[in-house]
């Protein structure tokens, strides 16, 4: 990729648009997403740091950990989950996650923006994972949310992109990164968001459950910069009824 071509969230820079969600606590995984894919956020589950085999001891310094506020059922939960993850020097970055519903584990949008307000005015560089739906993709926006991180399907269901719609609706009117979580299965599908316009995107289970982990890894990291280029190359048009010649028809010989 363009080394000028970078991703910008909360004022830091980031050549890298693979940012690895950790939640499968896989070492392997956290060594393939930066040795293989090239990441340079990896999410980090605040309860996990402590105890036993540290996720601390396999992330490089110059590695931005993204505390994410996972297990969090209101906003104050979240809020409180966010400043002790400060407080023990994991920085300002904050994926926020407020998830009341623990069937599908879905997004509360209004706890969200209720969290993100508050962490925002306290300095936090808010992510927050929502429910792509645009009138709170505003309402983020206009809480102090750094970026916004709709899901494209369930969290850890690897079924793709069940709401692309919704999502290229947030990246033609929101004016952040929108960053796609939740539900990336294949390097096809995070090719297929970044083509759409995304800024970046998260991935975990698609990636932690493959055969070979670091070829998977290593398969994302291409899929996203070459949906990447593509969509910054623009691409070619798409006629919705019959065809037109790839090469010129006028002048050929009878």
């Amino acid at each position: 990729m363009n080394r000028e071509d970078k991703l910008i969230i909360g004022g830091h820079e980031f050549t890298s648009r693979f940012i690895l969600g950790s939640g499968k606590y896989n070492f392997s995984l956290i060594e393939a997403a930066i040795n293989h894919a090239g990441a340079q956020i990896i999410t980090l589950a605040l309860r996990r740091a402590d105890g036993g085999q540290n996720i601390l001891d396999y992330i490089p310094k110059d590695v931005t950990l993204l505390p994410n506020t996972s297990g969090s059922a209101t906003a104050e939960e979240a809020i409180r989950t966010a400043r002790l993850a400060r407080e023990v020097g994991c920085g300002d970055f904050v994926k926020l996650e407020v998830i009341r519903d623990r069937k599908y584990l879905l997004p509360d949008n209004q706890e969200t923006i209720k969290a993100t307000e508050i962490l925002a005015k306290e300095g936090f560089i808010v992510m927050p994972y929502m429910y792509p739906d645009l009138n709170a993709a505003h309402d983020l926006a206009n809480a102090g949310a750094a970026a916004i991180m709709p899901l494209a399907a369930p969290i850890g269901s690897n079924k793709g992109l069940c709401t692309k719609e919704f999502i290229q609706i947030l990246i033609d009117e929101i004016d952040l990164p929108i960053i796609v979580d939740a539900g990336i299965g294949r390097p096809s599908q995070a090719c297929e968001v970044m083509e759409m316009g995304a800024a970046a995107v998260m991935a975990n289970t698609g990636i932690a459950t493959a055969g070979d982990i670091p070829a998977m890894a290593e398969a994302f990291k291409d899929a996203i910069n070459a949906g990447r280029k593509a969509y910054l190359a623009g691409l070619g048009r798409v006629l919705d009824r019959g065809g037109a010649a790839s090469s010129p028809v006028t002048g050929i010989s009878k």
